[in-house]
C-alpha cells in the first residue's frame, strides 16, 4: 500500500508543481485513480500528505481542491522565503567547499548555454529552472543545516506552484540568471553580506514578477 500511496503523492504533487493542476482546481477521485495509476484508497492517502504540505485544501462534502494563495499569503510565502534563503546564502558564504563552488559554477555555464540557444521557450525554461534548482540546493547544503534546507524546501515547492500561475519571460530569466553570477561571486569571495542581499534580491524580484503578471 505505501508503494501505491508514494506513486501517487508523486504524481499529483508533480501535476500540482508544473501546472497540470492549477491553484483552485477541483481534485476528482475518480479522475486522480486513473491519472495515478493506483485505487481510491491511496489517493485519498496521498491527498492527506499533499495537504499537510500546503499545497491541497480539503472541503466537507466537495472534496479537494489544489490550494488557491490569496495575495497577501503569497506576500508572507515570499517574505519568509527571502528571509530564510538570504540567510542560507549568508552561512553558506562562510562553509561552502570548492566542490560545491565548482558544481554551482558549472549549473551556471550551463545555463549560459541554455540561454544562447534556440530552444522553444518552453523548453529553454523548464531546462533553466531545472539548473536553477540545481544552485539553490547547492547553497542550501553548503547552509549546513538540515532544518533550514527542509523548512526551505517547502517554501520553495509553495512559490514553485505560485509561478506556475505565471507566464514566464525571457526578460526575467535573464535577470535571475544575472542574480545566480552575482551570487557566484560572492560566495567565491566568502562574503555572508553580500550573498544574504543578493539572494534577498533575487527572491524579491521573483514576487514583483509575479505580481507583474497576475
Amino acid at each position: 500500500m505505501s508503494r501505491a500511496v508514494d506513486t501517487a503523492y508523486g504524481k499529483i504533487r508533480d501535476g500540482i508543481l508544473s501546472g497540470a493542476f492549477a491553484p483552485g482546481n477541483h481534485l476528482k477521485e475518480a479522475e486522480l485513480v486513473s491519472f495515478c495509476g493506483v485505487s481510491r484508497t491511496p489517493v485519498r492517502s496521498a491527498l492527506n500528505r499533499l495537504v499537510t504540505d500546503d499545497l491541497v485544501e480539503l472541503y466537507r462534502n466537495q472534496g479537494a481542491r489544489v490550494k488557491a494563495w490569496p495575495s497577501d499569503d503569497f506576500d508572507d510565502l515570499f517574505t519568509l522565503r527571502a528571509l530564510l534563503e538570504g540567510y542560507a546564502a549568508a552561512r553558506a558564504a562562510e562553509r561552502i567547499s570548492a566542490e560545491q563552488i565548482d558544481k554551482i559554477e558549472e549549473s551556471i555555464a550551463e545555463m549560459d548555454a541554455v540561454l544562447a540557444s534556440h530552444k522553444p521557450r518552453k523548453e529553454l525554461i523548464a531546462e533553466f529552472l531545472r539548473l536553477n534548482a540545481v544552485v539553490h540546493s547547492c547553497i542550501w547544503e553548503a547552509s549546513g543545516s538540515a532544518r533550514l534546507q527542509s523548512m526551505l524546501s517547502r517554501l520553495v515547492e509553495q512559490s514553485l506552484q505560485a509561478r506556475t500561475a505565471a507566464q514566464f519571460t525571457l526578460a526575467r530569466v535573464a535577470e535571475s540568471h544575472h542574480h545566480h553570477q552575482e551570487l557566484l561571486r560572492a560566495l567565491q569571495h566568502r562574503d555572508p553580506l553580500w550573498a544574504e542581499a543578493i539572494m534577498r534580491s533575487h527572491i524579491r524580484a521573483a514576487r514583483v514578477s509575479l505580481a507583474d503578471t497576475t
